[in-house]
């Protein structure tokens, strides 16, 4: 037997049904108004970029990948003294 049929009652009350009513009020709300935002969006046009812009981003990025680099080096330069200093151990 399904926990639905024709003879299901389902009952409601006041409080329930207002709560109900505002969730699906909300929901609308929020949906509405980021379609608007969407809209608004796609009608602004694309940001200008500028050549020392992009210059200042590639050299930020070389300069962190330079950092990163000398991470890794002092990494493996640690890891190569621990593995030394375990062999001596051996």
């Amino acid at each position: 037997m399904s926990l639905l049929d024709k003879n299901t009652n389902v009952r409601l009350s006041i409080k329930d049904f207002g709560s109900v009513a505002l969730i699906i009020g909300t929901v609308m709300t929020v949906y509405f108004s980021l379609r608007a935002d969407i809209a608004e969006a796609k009608e602004l046009p694309p940001p200008v970029i500028t050549k020392e812009q992009f210059q200042n981003s590639i050299e930020n990025t070389k300069d962190d990948i330079n950092i990163v680099k000398e991470d890794v080096k002092e990494i493996k330069d640690m890891l190569k003294k621990l593995e030394d200093r375990i062999y001596e151990i051996k």
